[in-house]
């Protein structure tokens, strides 16, 4: 099969679509077909050198795709040859084919084409495994969604809303922030000429928002604690402002504040299909509702995967982007 290689650790240049040896399924995995895949941010760290795949998954990008089952292994019950899922996986998904543990495929939700589907699982399994599963995320409390226009923010804002939650974004342009308001977010704040700390004060009474979902990190954390409510829960899932600083830890005690981190694809399998499972009950309903709609900014061939990460370095994108097989 044909998957893209990276042939040093670098910038996007480095990578190349080549023939490469496919994929053996295990007896609980399923052999995938790939239709698309979708990009995250953790594929320019995995090009970089900087975010390895955990051990036994494929070497190559992609943590997400969509596609129709080739094969399955003899312990496989749910799924059978010809059906058309969507998947969670740990690497490998720049590709043709791919094996799946079958406790992290999803059937493709209704109204949805088998295209978009791929731009679903690692944004469901992210945001439902942490704010909603960990923080507790509920009815009637209010969200601060920093990166508001990613493919994270875009999926988080609907699904948010859907649940009765009142969303706040950060966003770095009026046209990003009109596109957050469009899809359910109540309260958009240009990181770029407004302090986001003062407008959640204002726009809340002075108490802060109860959760927010940080990419961010070091160079926010400081702000963040200080946008929280009594019993907030600050949820730290990627670092693209630098993972050191210095805070001042007092607003912790006095608010009884909670800071939580955790990542996804160094998860077991196991704790991978409780998430998935999780998903399928409580967020895919919402999709085949129409209350959840794919964003997707662009899609690009699989050959031109470089091209598509220098989009998403750009950050001039709103949603997803895919890359499609041939």
């Amino acid at each position: 099969m044909k998957a893209v290689v990276i042939t040093s650790p670098g910038g996007p240049e480095v990578l190349q679509l080549k023939e490469v040896d496919d994929p053996q399924i295990q007896d609980d995995e399923v052999l995938i077909r790939i239709v698309a895949t979708a990009l995250n941010r953790a594929d320019t760290l995995q090009r970089m050198g900087s975010y390895d795949p955990p051990k036994g998954d494929s070497p190559y990008l992609g943590l997400e795709c969509s596609g129709t089952i080739e094969a399955v292994g003899k312990n496989v019950s749910r799924w059978k040859i010809g059906d058309q899922v969507c998947a969670l996986v740990g690497g490998g998904a720049y590709a043709e084919k791919i094996a799946v543990p079958a406790g992290q495929v999803l059937p493709v939700p209704p109204g949805v084409s088998l295209q978009d589907a791929a731009s679903f699982p690692e944004v469901a399994c992210t945001v439902w495994s942490t704010i909603f599963m960990m923080s507790h995320l509920s009815k009637g409390e209010t969200l601060l969604i920093h990166g508001g226009s990613s493919g994270i923010g875009t999926f988080t804002i609907q699904l948010a809303a859907y649940y009765g939650v009142k969303v706040f974004v950060t966003a770095g342009s009026e046209e990003k922030l009109a596109a957050c308001k469009d899809l359910g977010a109540a309260v958009c704040i240009n990181y770029k000429t407004e302090d986001f700390v003062a407008r959640v004060k204002e726009e809340t009474g002075g108490k802060g928002v109860d959760v927010i979902l940080d990419n961010i990190g070091g160079s926010y954390l400081q702000r963040n604690i200080d946008s929280l409510n009594f019993d907030g829960r600050l949820f730290i899932i990627g670092f693209m402002g630098g993972v050191k600083t210095e805070v001042n830890l007092t607003g912790l005690l006095a608010r009884r504040l909670t800071v939580q981190s955790a990542g996804l694809r160094n998860r077991s399998r196991d704790n991978k299909a409780l998430i998935v499972s999780e998903v399928e009950k409580n967020v895919w309903p919402a999709i085949a509702a129409g209350k959840i709609k794919p964003i997707v900014y662009k899609c690009f061939p699989l050959a031109e995967a470089a091209e598509a990460h220098r989009l998403m370095e750009s950050s001039k994108h709103i949603g997803k982007i895919l890359l499609l097989t041939p």
